[in-house]
């Protein structure tokens, strides 16, 4: 019925762009106005649309003419001229959606009209890359045009200083990958002045290759995180012992990438650990032993669950993470809960310090600060739901400039993996020898390597592309349409730069030796040039770009990825998958069904299926997969939303803090909120049943304040508990005005803003280290019929309460409990500043202020001659701000 219904009426996304080609089309009216400007009056349009945002139009009202001004600045300054296809797509991203762009299409050209116009308004806007190569690529390149039209660019990359990050921000346009700005929001919320802050904001944002960092990358939170106390001995103790298990005793779910000790095998583990005297008494399970319990069950999934050189690789006495997606390394990324330290100990690596966490955010928490977020990628549609129902983001597919000619090929399928890279080898062998350049698309590096030495005994020349060589990665990419090109790529290795048939000549001409002259440069380019074009037509007229997958991916949308690589711009090209039933979707996923299947099919050894029929049964596992993959980083929303809640209170109290030269309203807050806490501890019911003495002990324990609140009560003004709330309140700004008297108003605010940052930051690290505790305590919840995600909403708001009420007592004990004495001034002829005064909290986790100011002299009186000798009263000198 839906198609029916579609095809009557057309999809959605027909009716969309049906709208926006008469868009287009007035834009290219504007074409020939503004092809009549100078370059000067081309370039002041820029000035004259922000006036006209200053004087209250809206970026909308400026579309068609900014698309039109950056088409021809593009034009004079790039040599490109964005196509139609191009203005569509541009559309889509201002809008706030996510533009679908077949590979090759120019996406990174088409978001430069978005960027411009939401530019303008001088708030940032912010292009987000995969790595920093792109980054610096497409900041050059496009920071070219943006320059022409008097917009600043920046790029945010790995390794720069806290000063080039707060100049790339404060440009008009900024490039930078999603790690980087994801962690300078939570370096940002770690600062302790407003000087340090790098970022302005989060106006607008366009998330290029959007589903491999708000999909793929969407279950790994960013992390923040500082050493604790456990060592990593008990990682490599624990290590040694699990490598000595039998089978039997655990048991392994490669659907879930999970796995558990079985009855024997949590006796065979207590035992081992007896034996090694880790474990001296009870079980463990019993609440001494769970440090013993956590490193057996991180060694175990490290060891069963966990492959070199498909999850991680080892290099420089480090384990590196191998990204599941992309193939690319991630260092500086480590896995969180000692999971990383058991890898290390069991590729017997120098085992780190574990760590604790110190501020974390999701990527689909990050991206969701922006006011308006747009994305661009060439495979979208089928994540089209998530999208929508995460980001609130929908999905338009763009046509292409040219029509799609490619060739998609059914998968062929055999027995086992030996028959199945037999024939892969066989087909590159003829292919190659045809002049047909040639992609191969492997799932992790040991099957690329693996690969790489099948041909080499073939004695076919090829190119390895992993985890292992991603710095020649877009200088491999580039090339691999060269006629004869055999390049073997782990997964989507070097997306985001296109593969030209007969080669990217621009990235060879830049790999020319720097000491050639000027001539001899242009005389080698136009060379270079020259074998380009004269390839591209032979590799055309060869079929174009052969794909071979040697794998099916559990996401159809990886798949896709590879696909799109070959026949961009129309160009010809030939895609085929090669399976095997011991691949690991097939095995996991193909279910027993599919597999007896083709065994009374008559399946035997060296033979191969090739029919649409399997070509559709995967595709069916891959979106049970898919599906599945989806509930798990919902669900992971749905534990970070609560958490995100608690992350905005903290952290834009802690920004107000920040920007504050004065916190003192604050603090007063506080001594109310606390007069009130103390009254309702000691003042309750009946005046007589009040406990008078337990109040005064608290005063002076707690606050160092010398009160007896039984002479309170005897005054006259007092008949109620509101009345020695009140008296409460009094005392304590009575107790630090006397502080302040001695050390000076602007010392005394400096001391308490520095304070509360200090505590808040302490207890809010607590808090994470608990609400973590929490996260993997109320799964257990289910078995007991209750709600794990209601259960952990109704503690940790309990948790949030109890953490905002500890930095409220924490600030006040350290704020009235810090002894403030003078120094002994030195006498000079003309007035002076006070001595400068120095705060030390002592280690990180101490909250308690540890300073004390020694005073020689009695105490002055206000009154009294200045000690300083400035011959003024001491009130109207050193002591006019107390």
């Amino acid at each position: 019925m839906f198609k029916v219904l579609t095809k009557l009426f057309g999809s959605r996304n027909d009716r969309l762009l049906k709208e926006l080609w008469p868009m287009a089309e007035q834009i290219n009216a504007l074409e020939a106005d503004m092809q009549a400007l100078s370059d000067e009056e081309l370039a002041a349009k820029t000035v004259e649309f922000q006036q006209r945002i200053a004087d209250g139009a809206s970026v909308d009202d400026l579309l068609f003419e900014a698309f039109a001004v950056v088409r021809e600045a593009s034009v004079r300054t790039l040599g490109l001229r964005h196509f139609d296809a191009q203005l569509i797509g541009g559309i889509i991203l201002h809008q706030g959606k996510i533009a679908e762009m077949k590979t090759g299409e120019g996406k990174t050209l088409t978001a430069t009209l978005s960027v411009y116009l939401n530019a303008l308004p001088g708030k940032g806007a912010h292009v987000i890359t995969v790595n920093d190569y792109l980054a610096k690529r497409d900041a050059e390149m496009m920071g070219k045009l943006y320059g022409f039209l008097g917009l600043s660019t920046g790029v945010i990359v790995h390794g720069i200083s806290n000063e080039e990050r707060q100049a790339a921000y404060a440009a008009d346009i900024t490039y930078g990958t999603n790690n980087e700005f994801g962690f300078d929001y939570l370096r940002d919320n770690m600062a302790f002045s407003a000087e340090e802050l790098v970022q302005r904001g989060h106006h607008y944002a366009i998330v290029d290759e959007v589903d491999s960092i708000l999909i793929d990358e969407a279950r790994t939170p960013l992390i923040i995180s500082g050493p604790a106390e456990q060592a990593g001995e008990l990682y490599t103790q624990g290590d040694a012992l699990i490598k000595q298990l039998n089978p039997e005793d655990f048991e392994k779910d490669e659907k879930d990438r999970a796995v558990s000790y079985t009855e024997i095998g949590n006796d065979h583990v207590e035992e081992l650990f007896r034996e090694a005297g880790l474990l001296t008494s009870g079980t463990l399970y019993d609440p001494e032993n769970v440090n013993l319990m956590h490193a057996a069950t991180q060694a175990l999934r490290a060891n069963t669950l966990f492959t070199r050189e498909h999850d991680y690789i080892v290099r420089d006495d480090e384990v590196i993470i191998i990204d599941e997606f992309t193939g690319r390394m991630m260092p500086g990324r480590r896995y969180s809960d000692g999971l990383h330290q058991a890898l290390e100990a069991k590729e017997g690596v120098t085992v780190q310090p574990e760590n604790q966490t110190l501020a974390s955010i999701t990527f689909q928490n990050y991206f969701r600060m922006y006011s308006k977020l747009a994305g661009m990628t060439g495979t979208a549609d089928t994540e089209a739901e998530e999208f929508e129902k995460i980001y609130k983001l929908e999905v338009v597919i763009v046509p292409t400039n040219k029509d799609m000619i490619r060739n998609d090929v059914a998968d062929v399928i055999y027995r086992d993996e030996e028959d199945k890279f037999e024939a892969i080898v066989n087909d590159i062998e003829v292919v190659h020898k045809e002049g047909a350049p040639l992609l191969v698309g492997t799932i992790s590096i040991e099957k690329s390597e693996y690969l790489s030495e099948q041909l080499k005994k073939k004695g076919i020349k090829h190119e390895v592309l992993n985890a292992k060589h991603h710095e020649r990665e877009a200088e491999i990419v580039s090339q691999a349409g060269r006629k004869g090109a055999v390049t073997i790529a782990t997964n989507m290795a070097g997306r985001g730069t296109d593969i030209m048939l007969g080669g990217n000549p621009d990235m060879l001409i830049a790999q020319l030796p720097a000491k050639l002259s000027d001539a001899e440069r242009e005389t080698k380019a136009e060379e270079i040039r020259a074998i380009c074009l004269a390839e591209h037509i032979e590799v055309v007229a060869l079929g174009g770009l052969h794909i071979l997958g040697t794998e099916r991916h559990e996401s159809r949308r990886i798949d896709n990825q590879l696909r799109g690589r070959s026949g961009r711009q129309g160009d010809p090209g030939t895609t085929r998958f090669y399976l095997s039933l011991e691949d690991d979707l097939m095995r996991i996923f193909g279910g027993e069904k599919m597999q007896a299947m083709l065994t009374k099919m008559g399946f035997e050894k060296g033979e191969a299926i090739e029919h649409p029929w399997v070509t559709k049964a995967i595709e069916n596992s891959q979106k049970k997969v898919e599906g599945r993959n989806f509930d798990i980083r919902k669900q992971l929303l749905e534990y970070d939303d609560v958490m995100n809640q608690q992350r905005d209170v903290v952290y834009s109290q802690r920004r107000e803090l920040l920007s504050a030269d004065d916190v003192h309203d604050v603090i007063e807050d506080m001594q109310a909120d606390f007069s009130v806490h103390i009254g309702a501890e000691f003042l309750d019911g009946h005046p007589e049943a009040w406990h008078m003495d337990e109040l005064r002990d608290a005063l002076k324990e707690r606050l160092s304040i010398e009160s007896d609140p039984k002479a309170w009560f005897e005054a006259d003004d007092v008949e109620t508990a509101e009345d020695m709330i009140e008296k409460i309140k009094d005392a304590l700004k009575e107790h630090m005005a006397a502080k302040e008297a001695i050390t000076g108003a602007e010392q005394m605010r400096g001391f308490e803003k520095y304070l509360v940052l200090q505590i808040l930051d302490h207890h809010w690290k607590e808090h994470l280290l608990a609400m973590d505790h929490l996260r993997q305590s109320v799964g257990l919840r289910g078995y007991a019929q209750k709600q794990p995600i209601q259960e952990y909403k109704r503690e940790s708001f309990e948790l949030f309460e109890a953490m905002l009420n500890k930095v409220r007592e924490q600030t006040m004990i350290a704020l009235h409990s810090v002894e403030v004495e003078m120094q002994t001034p030195v006498v000079e002829e003309a007035p002076r500043e006070a001595a400068p005064v120095t705060y030390n909290l002592g280690e990180e986790e101490e909250v308690e202020a540890q300073h004390t100011y020694k005073r020689d002299h009695p105490k002055v009186g206000r009154n009294e001659p200045c000690p300083c000798g400035s011959g003024k009263k001491y009130k109207q000198c050193h002591g006019k701000h107390g």
